[in-house]
């Protein structure tokens, strides 16, 4: 389950993954989010969050999520990704030189500390 987390400022969307992340999260909430911000901005800064309570993706939904960031690749501004689960954070450690914006890793420790940098602080 993804949701969206309230409060973003004007021009950032921020998600929290919950259990496991379904293709109906994708369509029913990530989608809709990022293409509302982008109706508004010509760049977007994004807050995703993959917490304790994070169980993992289908395979659906790793698909759904290539094809939102290489959809917009040139959309985003900011990327904080939050999370203590090695494999993600290595994942974007690792490969996030590949995407055109400035992406950054938090552990769940600083999640305050990344919504302030996700929100341009």
């Amino acid at each position: 389950m993804v949701e969206l987390i309230d409060g973003m400022a004007n021009g950032a969307v921020g998600f929290e993954a919950k259990g496991e992340v379904t293709a109906a999260d994708y369509e029913k909430v990530i989608v809709p989010a990022v293409e509302a911000a982008l109706a508004e901005h010509d760049k977007v800064n994004l807050l995703y969050v993959l917490g304790s309570r994070f169980e993992g993706y289908e395979l659906a939904a790793m698909w759904d999520d290539t094809k939102v960031g290489m959809g917009h690749l040139f959309a985003w501004e900011r990327i904080g990704l939050v999370t203590d689960h090695d494999a993600y954070r290595r994942m974007v450690q690792g490969f996030g030189f590949l995407i055109p914006a400035h992406v950054r890793v938090f552990p769940t420790t600083a999640l305050e500390e990344a919504k302030a940098w996700v929100e341009g602080g």
